[in-house]
Order: structure tokens, then sequence, then C-alpha cells
């Protein structure tokens, strides 16, 4: 089992029970998904963008990476629908926790300039997003194979009815706020 998974029952659900009274462990906030997308404007123009973009995103997180399609025409953008634009993984269970530990402890001290993360890109319901300007800060990436840095969305989805207690669970996996 994994490390943080094993950290979340055996410390994070009884402290969080005890602190906000609850009666049941089932009560408690937890990870529910983690979601990495990335969206690729340039992709319209050469294929091979998406194409690396895919592997990449594989490779970040162990799991393949679906592609996404245009759902309406835009022509400024020379966009059609049905067009591939994209990327994405949504990952649960062990390679959720996996990554959520890589992400934490690895990926984002490697950040340029880090100072912490926001506690304002809380969405009221107890879900976290944030966005990463350069995918390179993750270890699976190779310098030398790269032919543009891409940016990243990750989305944090958890059972919290409210961002107080999504937060303070964060906080209790040392989720690094400013």
């Amino acid at each position: 089992m994994n490390t943080y998974q094993e950290y979340y029952k055996e410390n994070i659900v009884p402290s969080l029970m005890e602190q906000f009274k609850l009666k049941s462990p089932m009560e408690v906030p937890r990870l529910m998904k983690i979601t990495l997308n990335m969206g690729l404007g340039s992709a319209v123009s050469d294929k091979k963008i998406l194409e690396s973009a895919q592997q990449e995103l594989t490779q970040i997180s162990g799991q393949k990476a679906v592609l996404t399609y245009a759902k309406k025409s835009i022509a400024n953008f020379k966009l059609r629908e049905g067009m591939p634009i994209g990327c994405k993984v949504t990952l649960r269970k062990e390679k959720m926790y996996d990554f959520f530990e890589k992400l934490i402890k690895i990926s984002l001290p490697r950040t340029r300039d880090f100072r912490g993360l926001s506690t304002s890109s809380f969405d009221g319901r107890g879900n976290y997003t944030l966005g990463i300007k350069e995918h390179i800060i993750f270890p699976e990436i190779n310098f030398d194979r790269i032919d543009k840095i891409k940016g990243l969305d990750i989305c944090i989805i958890t059972s919290a009815k409210n961002n107080q207690e999504a937060m303070e669970l964060f906080k209790q996996f040392n989720f690094p706020f400013k």
C-alpha cells in the first residue's frame, strides 16, 4: 500500500474526526481523484506537439493520456469541431496517491522561485486547482528530448463539503501553502 494512503488512514482520519467532531470515518474528507490536463492551442497547426504532449503526460502520470477534441469550430483560431487540441488523465486510488506524494515531495520544490501555493485556488466545494507553467519539474521528463515547454493543469477533487475542510485535509498532508 502507498505511504500517503497509509498515512491518511492512520493519522489524518483520526485527527480530522476529532477536529470536526465527526462520528464515522466515512464522513472524513478524502481525495477522490486527480485530473491532469494539457491544453495545446498550437496543436492545431502541428500534430507532433500533440503526440509528444500525450507521451509526456503518460510518463508523468503513469497512465495513458487520452486526447481531447474541440467541441466547437472557431474560425479565428483555425479550429474545427472534432480536431484534437489537448490531452488529459484521471488518476484514482493508488496511482492518485503516488502522484500526490510525488507532486508534494519532489515536483513542486523543483519549481523555479517556488514560495508556496495560493490558498485562494479552492472552488467553494473543497476542490483545489493549480497550474504549472513548466512540465519539466517532473523527474520523469528528460530535458534533452522535449521540443517545447508545456503547461499543465492539476485538479485535486476531494469529498470535502467546503473549503475549510479541504484546507485542513491538505494541511494534514503537508501541502505547501504560502
